[in-house]
């Protein structure tokens, strides 16, 4: 099959032929129709994140059509759509998962990073980890097997709040302003620069206000961070009001600078967000549903996966960008 391989990180990717994944026991194999660029693969081509499978095939937003499986494997048909998230794999045993965080189980197996993802033509997955897609899904149900996912889970972890800003306008932030919308919260939209059209981007979204931090009407009472820098950190805390939250989105981000400990008193917090579970897919795709979410998709050929990754970390990219074989 072919496919784009990372053989080590700071390098371009490779395309090459390479073998077709063997589906092993309770897997199957798939046909990618669409593949995600996160980025997180960013943060592993760039070295960012330690320890990745080499060579490797990225990718973890895959859409994909069911074309054949392995011994046990009994839970889709060939022909089924389905789709295939960060979470490769977790023990079922450990602490975490057992308490329902197999998002933290440290013999968790990642797509796309200590497994072969989507950047191809075939994948092979476990099958208890890849979640039912309706027959029709696409290039835009990409984006919501993880941005979406990981944007959902970092929405719960902000509780009620009313108020609500989202830092950095990229694919996350962009579906989960739609949900955020819809369940009657009001969105603040914070971006580095006042640019016109991401302003009109993110107000066409349901974003109630759009502009840079230092303009912010009023106070917060909860904050996202989508972007990588730890710096709006503590912007994020001094536009919370008491009692708010931050929370962090990211796979990796630059170091916090140093804080005033005012800036975090009044029962203000900082929260991280770790991977995915199955549950937050099987929870967030049909709130996506319910809420009419519309992934707004740059789509790339296969071969063209570096110069997505180029115009990704350039902030270049509308929505999200994806790639189809």
């Amino acid at each position: 099959m072919r496919a784009i391989v990372l053989e080590r990180p700071g390098q371009p990717l490779v395309e090459a032929e390479v073998a077709d994944p063997e589906p092993g026991r309770g897997e199957l194999l798939a046909r990618v129709i669409a593949c995600g660029v996160c980025r997180t693969d960013l943060h592993i081509v760039d070295a960012e994140l330690a320890e990745p499978k080499l060579p490797l095939i990225l990718g973890h937003q895959v859409v994909a059509e069911v074309v054949g499986s392995g011994p046990e494997a009994e839970r889709f048909a060939p022909g089924d759509r389905v789709g295939i998230p960060w979470l490769g794999w977790a023990c079922g045993e450990c602490r975490y998962c057992i308490s329902g965080r197999e998002n933290l189980c440290p013999r968790a197996i990642f797509t796309g990073y200590t497994r072969d993802g989507g950047y191809a033509e075939l994948i092979a997955a476990d099958e208890r980890f890849c979640l039912p897609l309706p027959a029709d899904a696409g290039t835009e149900a990409a984006p919501l097997l993880c941005a979406g996912m990981i944007g959902y889970r970092a929405l719960r972890m902000c509780g009620e709040a009313e108020r609500l800003g989202l830092y950095g306008f990229g694919a996350s932030a962009h579906l989960i302003c739609q949900v955020a919308a819809h369940q009657g919260r009001r969105v603040f939209a914070i971006g580095r620069t006042a640019d016109p059209d991401r302003i009109a981007f993110a107000r066409g979204l349901g974003a109630e206000w759009a502009g840079t931090a230092d303009q912010l009407p009023e106070q917060l009472d909860a904050a996202i961070i989508f972007a990588p820098a730890g710096e709006l950190v503590p912007v994020a805390l001094r536009a919370l009001a008491p009692g708010g939250s931050v929370v962090c989105a990211g796979i990796h981000m630059s170091d916090i600078p140093s804080f005033p400990y005012a800036d975090l008193w009044g029962e203000r917090q900082i929260r991280s967000v770790a991977n995915l579970t199955r549950a937050d897919g099987e929870e967030f795709l049909p709130v996506a549903r319910q809420a009419s979410v519309r992934a707004e998709t740059t789509v790339f050929g296969l071969g063209e996966a570096d110069h997505a990754l180029a115009e990704l970390r350039g902030s270049r990219v509308r929505g999200a960008a994806v790639l189809r074989p």
